[in-house]
């Protein structure tokens, strides 16, 4: 579809309303920046006043994929920070050391859906409790100005603070310590020197690995006043908060691990929204990732059904737009094909005797929560209940 190719790059040349062709100036892409111009002639008689931008780099940042055809005015701010450690007193995951999640490689069982006992589930209790309050304190510094950096550094901190791992860190090889996914970012948002907006949005999402077991959540965060000012934003945060609930209301023993697509799509398209089809819910415990699958669009061909003592994630993610995906060149952000704003919401689920128990629900102060929606009538703004 038309959404899906990047707009034409306009010629940078100050004097010129040309489309840019391939040409780009050689220390911009040394600098990381972009700047395409329609033609040798151009570039050249607008080089006196080109070069200044050069002398105007003093950051020491850089956008690593100056040439890719970004879907969306979001970009990557370089370098990023270090590798956090975690001390050795505190219980790794196998991945922890070179990337690989060993345990989910396993041939034998790995389709079975575990079933936990009384206490394994007090485990995943535990560590489910202490993520929410670790995705709270990160969104206790989420405003304008903060950079996504340290969200990571204050999760980090968060997480060795509770005797736990990051579990994000070094899996298949994720650098950082939480995905942090802003605007058009579907998910895997790798943290870095971007300094949050007026009129973003950010998703947090947080896994903690503590005692043996994985813990996982996310929210999707209103960044300053601007974005709780707009429309689009405030729907499509709210929407997807609201298809996540509305799965969560029908888990219970017997309901089959399709069904959940269906309450989800019907409530995304019902808000001229899109369901991303690429990524889904899974089970969780002692591993990170494990079966189930959980897709969150409608007609698909997920196996199974819940039963007690299963524990699985539900985590639509909504678009705006399409419901297709590309990839960053850093092979982890995942963004909307067209640009649009996207949003997503996660709990980790445990299925009890006679329905669910949300393991990593909101706490009485937990940052964020639901907003009315605003609709525009004639010219203005109101606001109304979603």
């Amino acid at each position: 579809m038309a959404g899906d190719a990047p707009a034409a790059r306009k010629c940078s040349g100050s004097d010129c309303t040309n489309d840019a062709g391939q040409l780009q100036c050689p220390n911009c892409q040394k600098l990381g920046k972009e700047s395409f111009f329609c033609s040798q002639d151009c570039f050249k008689r607008n080089w006196a006043e080109h070069k200044k931008a050069h002398k105007l780099q003093t950051t020491g940042q850089y956008n690593p994929f100056p040439a890719y055809p970004y879907t969306g005015s979001l970009r990557p701010v370089y370098p990023l920070s270090e590798r956090r450690t975690v001390p050795a007193s505190i219980k790794h995951p196998d991945y922890a050391k070179d990337g690989t999640p060993y345990s989910e490689q396993k041939f034998v069982g790995r389709h079975k859906i575990a079933v936990l006992n009384a206490k394994e589930i007090e485990g995943m209790r535990k560590v489910c409790r202490l993520a929410r309050e670790v995705l709270d304190v990160a969104a206790r510094v989420a405003k304008p100005g903060v950079t996504t950096d340290y969200i990571d550094e204050v999760v980090h901190k968060a997480c060795l603070e509770r005797n736990s791992y990051p579990s994000p860190l070094n899996y298949c090889r994720f650098p950082k310590s939480v995905c942090t996914s802003v605007n058009e970012v579907i998910c895997h948002g790798i943290p870095d020197q971007r300094v949050l907006q007026d009129g973003d949005i950010l998703n947090i999402d947080v896994t903690l690995y503590h005692g043996g077991f994985h813990g996982d959540l996310n929210e999707t965060y209103y960044i300053g006043d601007k974005s709780l000012a707009d429309p689009d934003s405030v729907r499509i945060v709210e929407t997807a908060r609201e298809c996540l609930d509305k799965a969560i209301e029908i888990v219970k023993p017997g309901t089959l691990f399709r069904e959940y697509g269906n309450v989800i799509e019907k409530h995304a398209k019902s808000q001229k929204c899109s369901v991303i089809k690429t990524y889904c819910g899974h089970g969780i415990n002692q591993l990170f990732h494990c079966a189930p699958n959980v897709p969150h669009y409608a007609k698909n061909k997920a196996v199974g059904e819940a039963k007690p003592g299963m524990t699985f994630t539900i985590e639509p993610m909504i678009s705006l737009g399409t419901h297709k995906d590309k990839t960053w060149p850093d092979d982890w952000t995942s963004v909307t094909a067209d640009g649009t704003r996207t949003a997503q919401f996660e709990h980790t689920l445990l299925v009890t005797e006679d329905g669910v128990e949300v393991l990593t629900a909101r706490l009485p102060d937990s940052p964020g929560g639901p907003v009315a929606r605003i609709e525009p009538t004639n010219g203005q703004e109101v606001a109304v209940s979603g």
